[in-house]
Parts: structure tokens; C-alpha cells; sequence
């Protein structure tokens, strides 16, 4: 018999038919019936939904008509409400800026790094500065530790001259987030760009952003160094006179950062970020700017964390509220689009196992680039521990460029768009972050919220949980709190000395001021305070005077200080990395092992053959590693005598039994009670969570704790390290 062979003549297959035809067309409900019995009763709800930090539920599928209704589906990318991104063509002609961190101290340094980095694949110039500079500090008057700590230590025009010396900024955009204030900054820019040979204005031609976020600062820090007011005025003196000097410049940078790295979840970041921004848009037009000046002058930076799909979302929905924000303030389709800088996350980085954050970053950036950035910044994978250098920071480059140029990510337009899950996650996380900024709208505005410290309480709130959820490991930071590399060659940060680095720039500074004397000893800076009064951008031109005349960031700082008494306070956010206390108990462990040579020895009692004990002495390997304890393994005991002997001979401090619970009875209670009989300071563990009645017989009999997949594993090992070591 001949072999037959079905043959489809795909000529007659016609819109209302298709190859799969003579399959039936499952639909969500058939398939949960199919999952809830395969489940065998446990429950569907729980096990198969995901609860987000942001109070979401993932579904565990998503089908056709999950989306059908969302009111964005319709939009066009370049088109409000802008979800699908603010340009037609996405990053075909243009892609998204490649804006690294430069985080050197001195201007030479940083201006010879930004070169390097430029010529190697960056986009955007991206200037971090020191606290001292962001909050108005002469290096004479800033204290020694934060001085060039974590960005560039700038005071002088000739500072800032230094800082962009061959930088071509008709190619390379330029950002900085200048603090409480950009003023000083913008003003010391506009000379040290100004070429008077040529006539030409770089900053005219500059695109990019320098601009102020005092509410963030407030947030951030608990305090202002101006009133809110001036911060205002200042704000609203650069973003008139940018307008017609800078065009191309943003004047005003809205942080989310803070909030990020302070633990709040994706929707509270969003939300307080468009709050703040909202609350600007309300200054700068009472003051007299129209709103379709006002909101494109304002950038927004937000974290990106590692929960892939939530951060594609939280772009897009960001975008689309933003327009619903300023259409609602009278704004044109233009002046609703949303600038978007990306930042990796630093609330999740990690100082053990750093290498780790380079996978990390990777997925934040793939995040950034799906969800439709305008720039973005990846953490180098050193960045929690020491200034990066060149090869952390080319690694990070690079995986942008990557993205650009071998994955190709800029062909595709909208490449979450038509996903079902991301288009209802982006409609989900939209409404949460939408009531959210209704509530703080109600309660007075964002500066009132502050002040009374709602945005602060909530993101301690979700904070804890997500501390608690790395404590119980039921969130899993590798190479932290699991699978610690304890072999791992560890990251030297290099000693500075800061004494000698202020000295240098402090005599930098004095070597300026007295080249200048003659201009800084005529000029009267008070003059500046007369331009608030006048039309928008007197001030800063009054500014630019100054500068010209040898005034310093310092100086300049001080005249906006003076004009008004008022300083805001408000509790501070908690800003700190998720894995600190794994890595603060990691390093105690460290330090008294180098000043003593010990450390804490965890004996693992393994009773019977391999197969029975391993599953349970590899997890409590993992367990107390993370500690940096020395764990003793072994093939396991046949007898309960041997173990015992084992154990005395050891002379650890904590035994773990590892077994079954069905051989449990057989060996916990006796082992316990012939450890305890030898050495009564022993701590006896059980691995494995146990039923209430085995808990009770082993609790009598002398055990101590128990470890499982749900036990406090920070908890545990802080406890035994206090008592063993402390």
C-alpha cells in the first residue's frame, strides 16, 4: 500500500479559516478547569497569582480578553496619550542616548574620562556632582568625607571650562541633576560655553537637561539650604530664561530615584514623581510661564528595577499619565509628551558577588529599552563599592550599545505593544499609580505631603516588606542571601584621601579667587537679588554678571540664600541598598575571622545514605553560608552514636540534623539529647519545617531551631553570630 501524504492548498484558505480549523479553540476558562485539576486541590488563587509590591496580581496567562476595552489600545506610538512612546518611528532614527555616570572628583579627571567614554560608544554626557556642589558648599566649607564623594567637586567657572574642554555638545547632549537649585549652574554654563572669538553660544545648542528637583531634595534629605519659595523663583528665573538662551535645555529634573532606592514600589515612585512635577507646573504658571513652555523643560528619572515586565510598564503607564496631567493643565499634544532618563537600579545592587550586577543591569536595561526610554544610565558593576573605572564602566557601556547595535533593539517599534500581559499591566499599574496621585493631589500637593511625611511612611512600608521577603529568602538575591561564593576574590576599593583631596581643591579655589580679585571685590551680588523682581530670566542674567566677574557656585548660592529665611524640614527618607544587613553581618563575620582567625563552625548531623540527607544538608549549606560560616559536611552516620561522636569531636558550636521527617523520631530526639549531655552550649538546629506534634517531642528533647524554606534565614545567623562571636 502506497503511502499516503496529506497535501493543503493554502490558495483556498481564506480569512475566516485556518490551518487549525479542525482543532477546537481553547479559551481561559477551559484552561483554568484544566489547571485547577491538575493542581489536585491546592488552590488556584494563591498558587498561581503573583502579588506584587505595587498591590497587583500577575495572572498566571493572559489571552485576548484580558485587553479587550483598554482605552490606550488604540493609540499610535508618537500620539497621546503617548504609551506607545512620544515618536512615530521610535528609535529608528534616533535611538534612546547612552547617558553613563562619570562620577570622578576633580574636573581634569572627570573631563579626561567623559573624552574616553565618548569616543567608545557614550551619547550623553552625564555629570554626577558632589553634595557640596549641589547644595551651594565652597570646598573650604564642605566637610571632608563628602567632597568629590560620588561626583565631581565643581565651585568656578574654570572648573566647569575644564569639565566640557572638547566635549563637541552639537553631538553630545549633556545632563546633570543640580539639586535644590540649577541656577548657579545654568548661569556658570552660559559663560563657560560662550565663545567669544566665534560668537557662538554652545549652551544655545546644548540639548539636554541641568535642572533642580527641591521637593526630591527635601525627600530625600529632611532638609532645604533655601526656602521653597526661592527654589521656585530660581526655578522659574532659568526656566524663562532658557527658554529664549537654551531652547534646547531642561531646566527641571523630577527624581524618582529617591523613592526607588528608598524601597517604595514602582507605582509609589511613579506617582510621587508626577505629584511633584504636577506641583511645579502649578508654581511656574502662577509665576507667570504658559504650560506649554513649562512642561517640556521637565525631565523625569526614574529606577529600573529587576521585576522585568512591571518596569515596561511602569514607562508606559508613566507616559500616559503624565499626558492625562498636563492635557488637564491646558497643555497641547506637544508639550505632553514625557522625557524619560532610566537609571539601573541601585536599591538592589550588591557589594558580595558583584559580578552578579552585571546580569542584573542587563535585564534593567532591556526593561528600559522595551519600555521606551529617551536615555539611560547601567549601573557598573562596581558602582556599590568603589568609583568605577574604565573597564567596569566600558562593561556597562557596552551593554547598551549591545542592545542598539546587535539585538537591534532599535528596528521594532514598541516592542512591548500587543503583548496582552504587558497592555494590562500597563493598564493596571496606570490606575494604582493614578489613585495614588489623587490621594496626595487631595491632601494638599506634593510639598504638603512631604512635609507630613506620607511619601516617607509609605516607602518604609513597602521597604520592610521587601526586607523581610529577602530575610526569609523568599525573594532571592544571588550571591547575598543565596548561593554565597565564599572563595570569591573580594573588590578592593581604593584608600582616598580626603584630607589631601580638599586641601587640593580648596587651594584650586583660592588660586581662582585671587586671579579674580579686582572683578569679585567690584561686583555686588546683591544686584542678583533685584533681578527676582523683574521679568523672567533677569536674575540669571544678572548671574551670568557675576560669573563673569569671578563669583563661585558658592557665592552664587549664598545670594539665592539669603533672600529668604524660611528652610523646609521634613522627615528623611531611609535610603539604603535591599542587601545591606546580609552584607553589614557578612563583614562582621569577615573581621573578627581576620582579627581572630575563627568564626562560627555549623556541624551538619547527616543521618543515614546520601539520597536521604543531601536534599537537606545542601539546603542548610546554602543557609548558613551566607553568613560566611564554616559549614563541616560529611557522608553521613549510620548510627545516632557515631553522629554524637562526630559532633563531640568536631567541637562545633551548632549541629543541624539533616534527614527526612519520616526518620526524624528515630534520631532527633536521642542525638539531641547526647549533644546536649556533652556540651549543654550547643545549639541544635532541625533542618526542615516539622509538624506541631514532632515540634513539641524535639523541643522537649533539647533542639533549639529549626531552618526551612520559610525561617528567617538573617534572623538565624545574626543570632548565632552574637552568641557564638559576640
Amino acid at each position: 500500500m502506497e503511502e499516503q501524504t496529506a497535501t493543503v492548498d493554502i490558495t483556498r484558505i481564506d480569512a475566516e479559516h485556518g490551518f487549525f480549523d479542525e482543532f477546537e479553540k481553547p479559551d481561559k476558562k477551559r484552561w483554568k478547569e484544566e489547571a485547577i485539576a491538575a493542581l489536585k486541590g491546592a488552590p488556584f488563587d494563591k498558587v498561581l497569582y503573583t502579588k506584587t509590591y505595587e498591590g497587583l496580581s500577575i495572572e498566571p496567562i493572559y489571552c485576548a480578553e484580558d485587553v479587550e476595552g483598554l482605552p490606550h489600545l488604540a493609540s499610535k506610538p508618537g500620539f497621546p496619550p503617548f504609551v506607545r512612546g512620544t515618536r512615530p518611528n521610535g528609535f529608528i532614527e534616533a535611538p534612546w542616548q547612552i547617558c553613563q555616570e562619570i562620577t570622578l572628583a576633580f574636573p581634569q579627571e572627570f573631563n579626561e574620562e567623559a573624552r574616553h567614554d565618548i569616543g567608545r560608544g557614550q551619547t550623553a554626557l552625564n555629570v554626577v556632582l558632589d553634595r557640596p556642589t549641589r547644595v551651594g558648599q565652597d570646598p573650604a566649607d564642605a566637610p571632608e568625607n563628602d567632597l568629590g564623594a560620588g561626583g565631581v567637586s565643581l565651585a568656578t567657572l574654570a572648573d566647569v571650562s575644564t569639565l566640557f574642554r572638547g566635549v563637541d555638545l552639537d553631538r553630545v547632549a549633556v545632563q546633570c541633576f543640580a539639586g535644590v537649585t540649577a541656577l548657579p549652574l545654568i548661569a556658570t554654563l552660559a559663560v563657560a560655553l560662550q565663545d567669544n572669538e566665534r560668537g557662538i553660544n554652545y549652551l544655545y545648542r546644548t540639548q539636554g537637561c541641568v535642572g533642580s528637583d527641591p521637593l526630591g531634595v527635601l525627600a530625600a534629605d529632611g532638609h532645604l539650604a533655601l526656602s521653597l519659595g526661592t527654589a521656585y523663583d530660581s526655578m522659574y528665573q532659568a526656566t524663562a530664561w532658557s527658554l529664549k538662551k537654551a531652547p534646547k535645555l531642561q531646566t527641571i529634573f523630577v527624581q524618582g530615584h529617591p523613592y526607588h532606592d528608598a524601597g517604595a514600589s514602582s507605582t509609589e515612585e511613579v506617582a510621587f514623581a508626577l505629584a511633584t512635577a504636577a506641583e511645579y507646573l502649578r508654581e511656574m504658571i502662577g509665576r507667570g510661564l504658559a504650560i506649554d513652555d513649562v512642561a517640556p523643560r521637565i525631565r523625569f528619572g526614574f529606577s529600573l528595577g529587576s521585576a522585568f515586565f512591571m518596569e515596561i510598564a511602569k514607562l508606559r503607564a508613566a507616559r500616559l499619565l503624565w499626558a492625562q496631567i498636563v492635557s488637564a493643565f491646558g497643555g497641547s499634544p506637544e508639550a505632553r509628551k514625557m522625557t524619560i532618563h532610566g537609571r539601573s537600579s541601585a536599591f538592589n545592587k550588591t557589594v558580595f558577588d558583584p559580578y552578579v550586577n552585571m546580569l542584573r543591569v542587563t535585564s534593567e536595561g532591556f526593561s528600559g529599552a522595551v519600555g521606551g526610554v529617551d536615555s539611560m544610565h547601567l549601573a557598573p558593576f562596581d558602582e556599590p563599592i568603589r568609583s568605577p573605572d574604565r573597564f567596569s564602566r566600558r562593561i556597562a557601556r557596552n551593554v547598551q550599545i549591545v542592545l542598539q547595535e546587535e539585538s537591534r533593539f532599535t528596528v521594532p517599534i514598541d516592542m512591548g505593544g500587543g503583548s496582552y500581559y504587558i497592555e494590562k499591566m500597563t493598564h493596571e499599574f496606570g490606575q494604582a499609580a493614578w489613585r495614588l496621585f489623587q490621594e496626595i493631589e487631595k491632601s494638599g500637593g506634593m510639598a504638603a505631603a512631604i512635609g507630613a511625611g506620607t511619601p516617607q511612611t509609605m516607602a518604609a512600608a513597602t521597604a520592610a516588606k521587601r526586607a523581610k521577603a529577602v530575610e526569609t529568602r523568599s525573594d532571592v538575591v544571588l550571591g547575598t542571601n543565596m548561593y554565597a561564593n565564599l572563595s570569591e576574590k573580594k573588590l578592593e576599593a581604593p584608600i582616598v584621601d580626603r584630607a589631601a583631596m580638599k586641601k587640593a581643591r580648596v587651594t584650586e579655589v583660592a588660586r581662582y579667587r585671587r586671579a579674580h580679585q579686582r572683578y569679585s571685590l567690584g561686583f555686588d551680588l546683591t544686584a542678583i537679588e533685584k533681578g527676582f523682581a523683574g521679568a523672567g530670566g533677569d536674575a540669571l542674567e544678572l548671574a551670568i554678571d557675576a560669573v563673569v566677574g569671578g563669583a563661585t557656585l558658592g557665592e552664587l548660592f549664598e545670594v539665592l540664600a539669603r533672600l529668604d529665611a524660611d528652610r523646609p524640614a521634613a522627615p528623611p527618607l531611609r535610603i539604603a541598598r535591599l542587601t545591606e544587613s546580609f552584607e553589614r553581618l557578612r563583614r562582621e563575620v569577615e573581621k573578627k575571622f581576620a582579627e581572630e582567625g575563627r568564626r562560627v563552625r555549623i556541624f551538619l548531623a547527616n543521618m543515614g545514605p546520601i539520597p536521604q540527607h543531601k536534599p537537606r544538608a545542601d539546603f542548610s549549606r546554602g543557609f548558613f553560608e551566607v553568613a560566611g560560616f564554616d559549614v563541616l559536611g560529611n557522608e553521613g552516620f549510620p548510627t545516632v552514636e557515631a553522629a554524637a561522636e562526630a559532633v563531640s569531636a568536631s567541637g562545633a558550636p551548632v549541629v543541624v540534623i539533616c534527614s527526612t521527617d519520616a526518620t526524624y523520631p528515630d534520631y532527633v530526639p536521642e542525638l539531641t539529647r547526647r549533644v546536649k549531655a556533652a556540651r549543654p552550649e550547643v545549639t541544635v538546629i532541625v533542618a526542615g519545617k516539622q509538624s506541631p506534634e514532632a515540634t513539641e517531642a524535639f523541643n522537649a528533647a533539647g533542639v533549639d531551631d529549626y531552618i526551612h524554606v520559610r525561617a528567617n534565614c538573617y534572623e538565624i545567623n545574626r543570632k548565632l553570630h552574637e552568641k557564638y562571636m559576640g
